[in-house]
C-alpha cells in the first residue's frame, strides 16, 4: 500500500497549475502528466504556456498542452515541468518570471527542449531577444520547439528568426490599432475598458458609465465625506468599522479613499492621463493617477456617463485635499520630488499582532494598517527606530560573518549591492540589449531583403553585413563584461563588512538587508515601559535558513543571470 507520504514525494510540482488550466486526473494519466518525469536531460523538456488576455480560454489552452504533449510523445520526450502565466510579450517593462524559469531550467541542463505552442507565444520582441535565448540554448546543446509550426530551432535556426521578426511587427501593428480605437472612443465618450471606479459599472451595450446599484450608495458616502473636510484615514476607518469592504474584499485604506478623490472618472469624464516614462524618457505601461479632463473642441469636459460625484464637486474635493497639503512632507505634498532614505526596515517590519508591515513615522516605526485603516484593523503597535535599526545591525552583521563564502545569500548580496552602487552599469545592461535586439533585427530584414528580395548589390550586402555583424559582436562582448559577478572578498572580513555596513547609508543597508533577510515580526510589548531586549522579541526570518542546493535552486539562480544575457520580456 502506497502512504500519504509516498504519495506525496510522487506528486509533480507543476500538479496545481495543471488542475488550474481544468485538467481532471484521469486525462493528466493519459498526457503522462501525472507523476514526475525522471531520466536523462536529453529525455526531458519543459513546457511553456502563456496567454496575454483572459479572453483565451482554459478550453484552447488546454488544447495547446494536449498537442504539445503530443508532440513530445513523437519524439519520446517526457514533460519534466509545465510553466504557465498571463503576460505581454511584446513589452520590454514587462518581467516574464516563469518564461525566466523555463529558460533557466533548460539552460542549467535539467532538460534539453523547451516547448511552446506557436512563436508568438515565445515572443513578440523579434529576433533579437530570440537570437539571444537560441544562442544560449546553441552552447547547453539544446533547442526550442514550437509544435503549429512545426520548428526544430536546431534545424530551422532562420525560419524560426522570421517569424519571431514577424510576431513582432504584427504586435506593432496590434499596438497601433488599439491606440486609435481608445483614442476614438475617448473622443466620443465611450468607456475604452478596464477597472471603472468604486460605485460605478459599465455595460458593454452602452459604452458608458452608470451607477452600481451595490457600490453606488457607499461611494457617495465617501465623496459627502469629502465634501465635508473628512480626513481619508478617517473615512477609511469609518467605513472598516462598520464592516463595508472593497470591491475585492479588502478593508479601506487612506491611500485608496485619495486614488477616488483624485479620479476624473470618479466624476463621470473622459481622462487626459499622460504615460509614465524612465530616467531616458521613454514611455512606460502604466499611467500617472488622476489627470485632468479631456476637453473636445468647444473646451467642455468629454462626459462619460453618470459619476458619483458632479464636476464642480471634483473641483471642490482637490482644493480640499490640496489646501490640507503641507510642503516638503507626506501629506498631500507632490512637489516635494523624491525623498531620501532614513528607514533601513521599512517593508521588512512586521507588526507582531497583525503580521503587516511597519512603516516610518519619523522617530518610530509604526504598524501600517493602524495607521491607513483605522484601529478597527489593528490595535496597533510602534518602536523607537534608532534603537531597534542599532539592534538588527549588529544581528545582521553576525549572520552574515557565520555563512560560507559560497552561500548564495553572500552572493545575492553582492550583486544587490552592485547594483546599488553602480545603478548606471544596470542602466548600461538595459540600453546594450536593447541595442542588441535592434541590430539583430536589422540583420535579418537585411537578409531577408538581399536573399528574398534580390535587389541589393552582393558588395553592398557584404559591407552592411560586416558591419551589423561587427556590431553584435561588440554588443555580446559588452554584456558578457557587465555580466561578470561582483568581487565577494569585501564580506568575508569582520572588518571590511562593518565598514561596508556604516558606509552604506540608510537606502544601502536597506538593500543589504533585503538580500539576507524575508521579514522580521516584531512581538507586541508585554506592557508599557517593556524592557525586554529587542532581540528576544524579534523573530527574523533569514533567506538562508532553509537553503538547499537542488538542481531546481540552481536554474532558479540562473534566472537572475540570465536576465543579464537577454531582454527581460
Amino acid at each position: 500500500m502506497v502512504t500519504f507520504g509516498e504519495r506525496m514525494t510522487m506528486e509533480r510540482d507543476d500538479l496545481t497549475t495543471l488542475r488550474s488550466l481544468g485538467f481532471e486526473d484521469d486525462e493528466l494519466q493519459e498526457l503522462e502528466l501525472w507523476e514526475p518525469a525522471t531520466g536523462d536531460p536529453s529525455e526531458l523538456a519543459e513546457m511553456y504556456l502563456r496567454r496575454s488576455k483572459k479572453k483565451d480560454t482554459l478550453t484552447s489552452l488546454r488544447q495547446q498542452v494536449r498537442e504539445m504533449c503530443g508532440h513530445a510523445r513523437s519524439e519520446s520526450k517526457s514533460i519534466r515541468h509545465l510553466w504557465f502565466e498571463q503576460r505581454s510579450a511584446s513589452k520590454a517593462s514587462v518581467r516574464r518570471e516563469e518564461f525566466e524559469k523555463a529558460t533557466g531550467a533548460v539552460a542549467t541542463g535539467l532538460s534539453k527542449t523547451l516547448y511552446v505552442y506557436k512563436t508568438s507565444r515565445l515572443s513578440r520582441r523579434g529576433m533579437g531577444q530570440v537570437g539571444l535565448l537560441l544562442d544560449e540554448f546553441d552552447t547547453q546543446k539544446a533547442r526550442i520547439c514550437v509544435t503549429a509550426e512545426r520548428i526544430d530551432s536546431s534545424k530551422s535556426r532562420m525560419i524560426l528568426a522570421i517569424l519571431s521578426e514577424q510576431a513582432r511587427e504584427q504586435a506593432a501593428d496590434i499596438s497601433h490599432f488599439a491606440k486609435v480605437s481608445i483614442t476614438g472612443n475617448k473622443a466620443e465618450g465611450k468607456w475604452t475598458g478596464g477597472v471603472t471606479p468604486y460605485g460605478l459599472y459599465s455595460p458593454k451595450s452602452s459604452g458608458k458609465l452608470t451607477h452600481n446599484p451595490k457600490e453606488y450608495p457607499t461611494a457617495r458616502r465617501i465623496a459627502v465625506y469629502l465634501l465635508n473636510r473628512k480626513t481619508p484615514a478617517w473615512i477609511a476607518n469609518r467605513l472598516n468599522t462598520e464592516g463595508l469592504l472593497t470591491r475585492h474584499g479588502r478593508k479601506w485604506t487612506d491611500s485608496g479613499i485619495i486614488s477616488l478623490a483624485h479620479s476624473v472618472t470618479w466624476a463621470g469624464l473622459v481622462a487626459n492621463r499622460e504615460k509614465m516614462k524612465d530616467e531616458h524618457g521613454n514611455e512606460l505601461d502604466k499611467y500617472h493617477r488622476g489627470g485632468t479632463p479631456l476637453l473636445d473642441k468647444k473646451g467642455h469636459p468629454i462626459s462619460l456617463g453618470e459619476g458619483v460625484i458632479s464636476f464642480p464637486e471634483h473641483v471642490k474635493i482637490s482644493s480640499i485635499l490640496s489646501d490640507r497639503a503641507q510642503p516638503g512632507t507626506t501629506i498631500g505634498d507632490r512637489s516635494r520630488g523624491k525623498r531620501e532614505i532614513v528607514a533601513t526596515l521599512t517593508d521588512i517590519l512586521r507588526c507582531g499582532r497583525c503580521k503587516g508591515p511597519m512603516e516610518n513615522g519619523g522617530v518610530n516605526y509604526r504598524c501600517q494598517a493602524r495607521q491607513r485603516q483605522g484601529e478597527s484593523s489593528c490595535k496597533g503597535m510602534s518602536t523607537d527606530r534608532i534603537r531597534i535599526d542599532r539592534e538588527i545591525a549588529g544581528t545582521w552583521e553576525s549572520h552574515i560573518l557565520s555563512l560560507s563564502p559560497e552561500s548564495d545569500v553572500i552572493h545575492t548580496i553582492a550583486r544587490k549591492w552592485l547594483d546599488y552602487k553602480d545603478p548606471a552599469k544596470e542602466r548600461r545592461k538595459q540600453e546594450v540589449t536593447a541595442a542588441l535586439e535592434s541590430a539583430a533585427s536589422r540583420e535579418l530584414k537585411l537578409q531577408k531583403e538581399f536573399f528574398l528580395g534580390g535587389g541589393m548589390d552582393e558588395t553592398l550586402y557584404d559591407s552592411l553585413r560586416r558591419e551589423l555583424s561587427e556590431q553584435i559582436t561588440a554588443m555580446k562582448a559588452e554584456l558578457k563584461e557587465l555580466a561578470k559577478d561582483a568581487d565577494l572578498t569585501t564580506l568575508m572580513h569582520p572588518e571590511a563588512l562593518a565598514l561596508l555596513w556604516n558606509s552604506a547609508g540608510a537606502s544601502g543597508q536597506r538593500a543589504l538587508l533585503r538580500a539576507a533577510i524575508r521579514k522580521i515580526v516584531l512581538s507586541p510589548p508585554k506592557g508599557r515601559g517593556d524592557r525586554t531586549p529587542l532581540i528576544k522579541r524579534m523573530e527574523i526570518d533569514w533567506i538562508d535558513k532553509d537553503v538547499d542546493e537542488t538542481p531546481l535552486d540552481k536554474a532558479l539562480a540562473h534566472v537572475q543571470k540570465s536576465r543579464i544575457a537577454r531582454a527581460a520580456a
